[in-house]
């Protein structure tokens, strides 16, 4: 019988006990004393966040099916733990066997999003482990980070002994097995290191070195070890249908924020928004088998006991086969009470037909996404969606019986004018009055149109990594003007608009396209007791900009400027296979307000064809 690390007096009088206990339905237990390696996964948020992340219910199978590796699950205290670990000194322990963190061979992080940072020094150091990777010794776990934020890694540098660029089913099994011959060799920390850099997609931040001009720009980024190579090559699964897939995934003992089996329907996006991170990462886009997927289906839900499916995509109505595995799983499952969740869809009939079967439209509501109100804008971030397209898609939806929609808007995209801002209250008006078009008799009471906008956070590896961003202040006025123009529309009554906090875009946008000199910054905003910054109750401006004071860190300098075509970036040395060539020749169609089709349409020339795979070679045999 384990012990667990926390005693019942704490568990009694903390948020959520279950959070910390482990075993969970389908969590891995393993002799400690049979295997080789022992891998602490974290996510560095709650639970309820971490387990609804598909990334670590991947990588935990996949580890866990290695007899020589024991992966356990590690997920940020919250608060009221916190500070009772603090002040009872008790270290940070992973769930499964309630062990010390610091005692595993390897602490691998997910970092997912920049809003984050302050967690992971959170994790490190009630740990017990050297928040700087320069610090540790031995005696300590090497501290290795994955996930989309490490495509610019630098502002963490300093804390990382490791960066595993690209989608971890590639070269993780060649990492554990260079560990296991470096452990039996009986060579320092460093040698270790050495060998890790030697494998394709690992940057190790020690041995590169950056040098800045006179006005804070980059100035060079070059290794300063023969072992480094000068480009880390992105890595990526060419046939995503062969790749471990997690059929008997952890059930949380408390729900979680999707609380649901995932099925990863393909990866990538063929559409190429100007502003989406995310789009140029994961090209070229490829497809999962779809009889492959109706096994996981089945698998997934029996092994779970959930009672909802979610298809996971960037872009779920791109997928080829969609149609035929939607309609195998509301004939499959019909009667047996299992939801479907089809979110990223565009909406159209088909998508209205299904949604109509899978959902209650009572209680539902629709999501589109036009990011921009006028066509303008749309065709400057390269959306690919007309007034039409909308409005057709709303006026589909109403007829159907819906009378709830969310439109999601970005503020402070380049080249914005007043008059693209008050286009967003307009087009939400325009889908409302496409309501009021129904017969009386056949509408279902009042609608409701649900506009928010985030603010535009510029980042690397898109078409707008060159662009500047606004302060807070301006982003709060460009808000108000939107604000103000909802009240100048007819329908009014049925419209409500919601923004995000302009305070945290901006720190956002200096942790997105930051230096290694921003690792002060975070620090001391650690330091000084900022946690949990993406929690609108735990976030303190007021902090932050401290931090920034005491390290003497210019904002502006990271926000405000536009960026030079031939500027060195400080992500410049990482290959995503999407050539900055393209990038700036979609920066210049944004300026020109162009268009570029999608990859199916027309193969742009991005660089990711060669992957040998994916949409890219699609129709070739």
């Amino acid at each position: 019988m384990r012990k667990l690390a926390l005693d019942d007096e704490i568990l009694m009088k903390i948020e959520k006990p279950a959070r910390y206990i482990g075993g969970e339905v389908n969590s891995v237990m393993k002799d400690p004393e049979k295997v080789d390696i022992r891998f602490a996964m974290c996510f560095p948020d709650v639970y309820e966040i971490g387990m609804s992340h598909l990334g670590i219910q991947i990588l935990y199978d996949m580890f866990n099916r290695r007899e020589d590796v024991w992966c356990e699950r590690v997920y940020s205290p919250w608060l009221d733990l916190d500070r009772v670990m603090r002040e009872e000194k008790i270290p940070l322990f992973a769930l499964e066997s309630q062990d010390l963190v610091k005692n595993f061979d390897f602490l691998g992080i997910t970092i997912q999003f920049e809003m984050c940072y302050t967690n992971i020094l959170q994790i490190l150091d009630l740990s017990g482990i050297p928040l700087h990777a320069a610090d540790r010794t031995e005696e300590d776990p090497f501290v290795i980070g994955g996930g989309p934020c490490t495509y610019n890694p630098e502002p963490l540098a300093d804390f990382f002994d490791i960066f595993y660029i690209g989608e971890g089913e590639t070269v993780y099994d060649k990492l554990l097995d260079v560990y296991k011959e470096w452990k039996k060799s009986g060579e320092s920390r460093e040698q270790f290191l050495r060998r890790a850099a030697g494998i394709e997609g690992l940057y190790v931040p020690m041995f590169y070195d950056a040098e800045y001009n006179a006005d804070g720009t980059l100035k060079s980024f070059r290794p300063n070890d023969p072992c480094a190579p000068e480009s880390v090559k992105k890595q990526v699964v060419t046939d995503v249908t062969a790749a471990p897939y997690p059929l008997s995934p952890v059930v949380p003992f408390i729900k979680a924020t999707q609380d649901r089996v995932v099925l990863e329907i393909q990866r990538g996006c063929i559409r190429g928004c100007r502003f989406c991170q995310a789009g140029m990462l994961y090209r070229p886009t490829r497809e999962r088998n779809v009889e492959r997927l109706k096994e996981y289906a089945r698998a997934m839900l029996q092994s779970t006991g959930h009672e909802e499916i979610s298809l996971s995509s960037l872009s779920s109505s791109d997928y080829s086969e969609l149609k035929e595995l939607v309609l195998f799983l509301i004939d499959e499952f019909r009667g047996k009470g299992i939801n479907i969740s089809l979110p990223s869809l565009r909406i159209d009939a088909f998508s209205l037909d299904v949604m109509s079967r899978v959902q209650d439209i009572r209680k539902s509501s629709l999501t589109f996404a036009p990011e921009a109100g006028s066509q303008r804008m749309r065709n400057v971030i390269n959306k690919g969606l007309t007034e039409e397209d909308i409005l057709d898609g709303a006026g589909q939806a109403f007829e159907g019986g819906w009378t709830k929609v969310k439109l999601y808007f970005m503020l402070g995209l380049p080249t914005e004018t007043e008059e693209d801002m008050k286009e967003i209250a307009r087009l939400s008006d325009r889908v409302a009055r496409r309501y009021y078009e129904i017969p009386k008799e056949q509408r279902h009471g009042k609608c409701q149109i649900t506009a928010s906008s985030s603010f535009f956070v510029p980042k690397p590896f898109t078409p707008f990594q060159w662009a500047s961003m606004c302060t807070a202040e301006e982003y709060m006025q460009k808000a108000s003007v939107v604000k103000n123009e909802f009240q100048e529309q007819l329908n009014r009554k049925s419209l409500k608009y919601n923004w995000h906090d302009a305070q945290v875009t901006v720190l956002e946008g200096v942790m997105a396209r930051g230096d290694r000199r921003i690792s002060r910054v975070i620090e001391e905003a650690y330091r000084l007791g900022c946690l949990f910054d993406s929690w609108t109750e735990s976030f303190h401006n007021d902090l932050w900009m401290q931090a920034f004071e005491n390290t003497g860190t210019d904002i502006a300098f990271y926000n405000l400027r536009k960026r030079e075509k031939d500027e060195l970036f400080p992500w410049d040395f990482i290959d995503i296979g999407v050539s900055r060539k393209f990038l700036y020749r979609e920066w210049e169609r944004a300026m020109a307000e162009e268009v570029t089709p999608n990859c199916r349409v027309q193969c742009s020339g991005c660089g990711a064809a060669k992957y040998g795979g994916g949409v890219c070679y699609e129709g070739k045999n």
